[in-house]
């Protein structure tokens, strides 16, 4: 799943290329992706691009037509979903209910540019909405503060005021806006605290640890992956985790094996040395430290 510094890199991305174009067509290839149709595809066609931007997971198009009217295109990826930018769409309309992993074509600029929105696999989470206002759709309002613009006050007390689990409050949207599975694991490993550590429970020293974490790992990945091609953002993302999607591997400050930790529809990894002393946690949602 695309998270907060890939999102930031792909709105970068388009910006650099979109900003000042107009919007020229909306091809919409799987109307299951739409989430409002008032304002609807159709609108978005005139407004000239003025700015990309991210909020949480969200990437955002912001458009104004030539009678003043402002609209926002707002995309959720989810697990599957992809951005693909191309200097030469196809002008062949894209054909409604086909195989095909395109969601959504939005064109702009006269040279046909622009970008698909794509989605992978059986489960389609892939979300766009048309709006004046990214605040009216009630996931974006609802968001929690931005993981890189959170203080470490404010942070602290989301921490004292949680029942949750660590990895459990990093991945909560409406508590912090923009980590996801991966990155939570890395700055779980980096913080060396365990996943399944209460929140509340966390001393200054350890909640010290856990927000210098989140922002140096998120800093860092937003530096690797701003200027990038769109392309290239899922091989850098994986080339800088230490233990996530790295089961079985080397963990690379101690040398332990890579654990992972399955549930039905998702899995976490971590190093049992550098985060729970050594104790391996069982591979059950309810798991507790092994005795």
């Amino acid at each position: 799943m695309p998270e907060l510094p890939e999102i930031t890199a792909i709105a970068d991305y388009v910006g650099a290329k979109a900003v000042g174009t107009q919007v020229r067509r909306v091809d919409v290839a799987a109307l299951s992706v739409l989430k409002t149709y008032a304002p609807g595809p159709h609108d978005l066609v005139g407004a000239t691009v003025t700015g990309t931007r991210r909020i949480g997971k969200y990437f955002i198009l912001d458009g104004e037509k030539p009678d003043g009217e402002r609209l926002s295109l707002v995309v959720h990826l989810s697990r599957a979903g992809w951005l693909r930018w191309s200097d030469k769409l196809s002008p062949t309309p894209l054909k409604p209910g086909g195989k095909s992993p395109i969601a959504l074509r939005v064109h702009v600029g006269p040279e046909g540019e622009g970008f698909d929105l794509t989605e992978a696999g059986t489960q389609k989470r892939l979300a766009v909405w048309i709006v004046h206002d990214p605040q009216e759709i009630e996931m974006v309002a609802t968001l929690g503060p931005d993981a890189l613009a959170v203080t470490r006050d404010e942070f602290g007390a989301i921490l004292a005021g949680s029942r949750a689990q660590l990895k459990t409050l990093l991945r909560d949207q409406r508590t912090i806006a923009g980590i996801g599975n991966a990155y939570s694991d890395e700055i779980l490993h980096t913080a060396k605290l365990s996943p399944f550590a209460a929140a509340k429970s966390l001393d200054t020293q350890q909640a010290d640890a856990l927000y210098a974490a989140m922002r140096s790992e998120l800093d860092d990945a937003v530096a690797r992956s701003v200027g990038q091609h769109v392309a290239t953002l899922k091989a850098e993302k994986r080339s800088g985790m230490s233990v996530h999607a790295r089961t079985g591997g080397p963990c690379p400050v101690c040398g332990d094996t890579v654990r992972e930790v399955s549930f039905a529809d998702r899995s976490f990894q971590y190093c049992a040395t550098c985060q729970t002393g050594g104790k391996i946690l069982a591979d059950r949602r309810m798991s507790k430290l092994l005795k």
